[in-house]
């Protein structure tokens, strides 16, 4: 029986993670700044919460990662703690840098130190490329971040591809484009647009302000992500893999799917509000996963299309169970 190490395990990565690793038999432990406290929401929304082991660990303390290591002795480390908005980097630029960057850094130096024979996954982003030319970006594309988040994430990956090569440590990390599920805070632009209209459906006739609707993105579904997750650990030779469906939209598509699931018209009801633009942005991203298909047997199945739809769903299903005033 394997002992994981979720770090993250509260976000949407971090719990479908953890239930697939007990599907899988493994013992997991999920790390929270103070586990004492904390909600667990997403791990009692899949009905897993008593079968995880909390920890408290602060990602950017050395002294308190190495007292988990030490305690949990992990065969395996999932790296998804950090600030993981977009938007929210451009605000707080240093807490993004030092969650993300200081933290992968700290698991890095607590595996170096101690010799511990564990694996590590480290979770990067696609945000990394920048805008994509004409062809897909894969894993030799250089990096062109556009945000501070971005940057934050292209520090953490070469610090893993660092001591990878100098320490023999099994790091990998995986550059995965947008994925999205009913467990996505709303503050995430897909979440938000899904409850509004959900919102409009059930009577509410206010418009909804967003940023650049004409961005374009891959995107995925998250349980199918954190599967690839999975199997670079399982490999024999530790590698970086881009995770992707290969399809790429428009946010407008995401928009138009997400009414037409509710019988509605979006143009009725979005505005576009500049002031929600960030300084930066990526205008297309392009992404190319052929290499995790042949070596990880790893291929998306959900189409951005079925995303959304699957999220609407979600959204009403809860309404029902839990109406809102």
């Amino acid at each position: 029986m394997k002992t994981a190490l979720i770090c993250g395990i509260s976000g949407q990565d971090g719990a479908y993670l953890a239930e697939l690793l007990l599907k899988n038999g493994y013992v997991v432990y999920g790390t929270s700044r103070d586990a004492q406290v904390a909600q667990f929401s997403n791990l009692l929304k899949l009905g897993i919460r008593d079968q995880i082991k909390p920890v408290s660990m602060a990602l950017n303390d050395f002294r308190s990662v190495l007292q988990v290591i030490t305690k949990v002795q992990p065969d395996e480390i999932y790296n998804l703690a950090g600030q993981t908005s977009v938007g929210l980097s451009f605000e707080q630029p240093v807490e993004t840098m030092e969650s993300i960057a200081l933290g992968t850094l700290n698991l890095l130096e607590v595996i170096r130190f101690s010799g511990a024979k564990v694996r590590l996954y480290n979770a990067c982003s696609s945000e990394c490329f920048g805008d994509a030319a004409e062809l897909a970006a894969d894993e030799e594309t250089p990096f062109r971040p556009r945000s501070p988040y971005a940057v934050a994430k292209a520090t953490a990956f070469w610090q893993v591809a660092n001591y990878r090569e100098a320490y023999n440590i099994f790091a990998c990390s995986g550059i995965l484009a947008n994925h999205e599920s009913p467990l996505r805070p709303q503050r995430f632009v897909t979440q938000k647009i899904v409850a509004f209209a959900c919102q409009i459906a059930q009577g509410k006739s206010e418009k909804l302000s967003l940023g650049d609707i004409s961005i374009q993105r891959d995107w995925g579904w998250a349980p199918e992500y954190v599967d690839a997750m999975y199997r670079m650990l399982q490999q024999e030779t530790p590698d970086d893999y881009v995770i992707a469906t290969g399809h790429t939209s428009r946010l407008q598509d995401f928009i138009a799917e997400v009414f037409l699931t509710l019988g509605l018209d979006w143009q009725k009801y979005v505005v576009t509000d500049a002031s929600l633009f960030r300084p930066t942005d990526i205008a297309v991203s392009r992404l190319n996963p052929v290499k995790a298909r042949l070596k990880l047997h790893w291929q998306a199945q959900v189409s951005m299309a079925e995303v959304a739809r699957n999220m609407v769903e979600a959204n009403l299903t809860a309404r029902s169970t839990n109406p809102l005033p």
